[in-house]
């Protein structure tokens, strides 16, 4: 399993990174993204704090990706912070989406789709098939979340993933432990989303969580 959306007390979660970690590796993740909220005020430090874990997550049998989440980021600015995080190290670059429950600002889910250093569009809210499509020839991957609010859309973001080819993950915006979904929570939410039992095997497997980041 996958989950490439988390978050620890580096910014609004509840665990420092060892223990998310941890409490992943005993539910049966093979791969495991920190993706803490960033800005320019500290996206340097996110990326340097959570690299001085891949030890750890080592010794727990998980492939740690480091990682970070825009959030709230100017759009114009989407594509200078992405790049940066590349240039420090991080492994996965997300931005935080159009979320129908937050007032984040028009225009950051096109910054986003059209950033060649953006891999993972979160919780895209109302997306638009012209930028899904963008993100289609990106290679970029648009998010299906277990999030309570965020996941409000999640059936017109599978419907316009589907018209426009653009790939899906499934991943759960951890905060707490109760977050992090077992097996068969994420096979409830990828079919709860209106994916077919074989677009939920492809999206859950660890083929698309490869191939967004190659």
């Amino acid at each position: 399993m996958y989950d490439l959306h988390t978050h620890t007390v580096f910014s609004d979660g509840e665990l420092l990174p060892s223990e998310l970690i941890r409490r992943a590796a005993v539910l049966g993740y093979d791969t495991l993204a920190i993706t803490d909220h960033a800005d320019a005020s500290n996206l340097g430090r996110l990326v340097e704090s959570v690299a001085e874990v891949r030890d750890s997550a080592q010794h727990y049998g998980v492939n740690l990706l480091v990682g970070v989440e825009l959030t709230h980021v100017p759009p114009p600015l989407i594509p200078l912070l992405a790049r940066d995080a590349k240039r420090r190290g991080a492994d996965i670059v997300l931005v935080h989406g159009e979320t129908v429950v937050e007032p984040v600002p028009p225009g950051t889910n096109h910054a986003a789709c059209t950033c060649e250093y953006v891999d993972v569009l979160a919780h895209p809210g109302l997306i638009t098939v012209e930028d899904a499509r963008i993100a289609a020839e990106r290679g970029m991957a648009l998010e299906i979340t277990s999030r309570a609010g965020h996941n409000r859309t999640n059936g017109h973001v599978v419907r316009v993933a589907r018209e426009t080819g653009c790939s899906l993950v499934v991943d759960s915006d951890t905060h707490a432990p109760s977050d992090l979904m077992t097996e068969e929570a994420r096979w409830a939410v990828a079919l709860g989303s209106g994916l077919t039992d074989a677009e939920s095997r492809k999206v859950l497997s660890l083929d698309i969580a490869s191939a967004i980041l190659k």
